[in-house]
């Protein structure tokens, strides 16, 4: 198993409506076209942060075009996802602080031309339910399984679920994880000692069986299974994989196969360089394969990954002043 890389670019140049870009997401649509979005303004966190696109049609990105915007809530981490139906569902977080976010949701029934008013996800959230980083998948059983996680004083994980195409969401239990002073075992694993894991990617092995990865404050990639489709989870464990507390994302092809993009410095809050893709043919036990995108001095991070018959796509934060998306193939 190798990676190649087939093309790689910037969405936009340095004539940009905004300062500062992160968090990006993507989908490949039907005709092959593909849409990408981030959030951008001045700053992370300020006022005037909001919800860009753009579209790539005959190997040209379109300009930056702003979707969702409330005037002086600042907008967080944007999440595509592209429905069995044929819709696109774009998520986002606003507020002022991470713990109190509140999930918005948007519809296109056009391929991502249009796009219906914001609404709540589940009205009354204070926090931030279904996708928090990651882009769902959807079961063996039709289910669609949301990332999801809250930030507070601790950082846990959950899981959104819907089996109702996205009209309401019911929430997995928090993955447990063995922390000091709770009274769990931790066994042969190491006690989390810092705030923990959040930002799941998820994927499948077979019907009823998930998994997810997850960001994390211990300076590695955790791991969790579920063996009832993602309503209640293992505890977490460490795998050997380095995590620099940064967004890690997954991807897996229609053969089985698992691309993971993230950034392999085991250092809590370390540098968010260099920025790899590792490909796993073992349901994630091993790590063989792996390309390099990135390796200079900066920040490449929060990268989000798709994967088609065709091959394997991806965008990511390159600097927070652009969005970059590279194309990858797997033999």
């Amino acid at each position: 198993m190798q990676f190649t890389i087939r093309q790689r670019e910037f969405i936009f140049t340095d004539e940009r409506p905004f300062a500062s870009c992160h968090a990006s997401t993507l989908v490949v649509l039907p005709n092959q076209e593909i849409l990408a979005a981030w959030f951008g303004g001045s700053e992370e966190g300020a006022d005037d942060v909001a919800i860009w696109c753009s579209r790539r049609s005959q190997g040209k990105w379109s300009p930056p075009i702003c979707i969702a915007d409330e005037e002086g809530l600042p907008h967080w981490n944007p999440v595509l996802f592209s429905a069995p139906d044929g819709r696109i569902f774009l998520f986002y977080k606003v507020g002022k602080q991470i713990p109190s976010w509140q999930t918005r949701v948007m519809i296109s029934e056009d391929q991502g031309e249009t796009w219906s008013a914001p609404r709540e996800l589940v009205p009354g959230d204070r926090g931030g339910r279904g996708p928090v980083k990651n882009k769902p998948i959807v079961a063996f059983d039709g289910t669609w399984l949301a990332p999801a996680s809250i930030e507070g004083d601790r950082w846990d994980a959950f899981v959104d679920r819907s089996r109702d195409q996205g009209a309401t969401w019911q929430q997995s239990s928090l993955v447990p994880l063995a922390r000091p002073g709770t009274g769990e075992t931790a066994e042969d694993q190491p006690l989390v000692t810092g705030k923990g894991v959040i930002q799941p990617t998820l994927w499948q092995s077979q019907p009823g069986r998930v998994h997810m990865l997850l960001r994390s404050t211990e300076g590695r990639i955790f791991r969790s299974d579920s063996n009832d489709n993602g309503q209640s989870w293992s505890r977490a464990y460490p795998i050997d994989m380095p995590n620099n507390n940064s967004g890690i994302d997954l991807a897996q092809t229609p053969q089985g196969y698992l691309a993971l993009a993230y950034n392999p410095v085991g250092e809590n809050w370390g540098a968010r360089t260099p920025l790899v893709v590792a490909g796993s043919s073992d349901n994630g036990i091993t790590w063989p394969a792996m390309i390099t995108l990135e390796e200079d001095e900066g920040e490449f991070s929060y990268p989000a990954i798709v994967a088609t018959q065709d091959g394997i796509y991806l965008t990511y934060t390159w600097n927070r002043t652009r969005i970059a998306f590279c194309e990858l193939s797997l033999d």
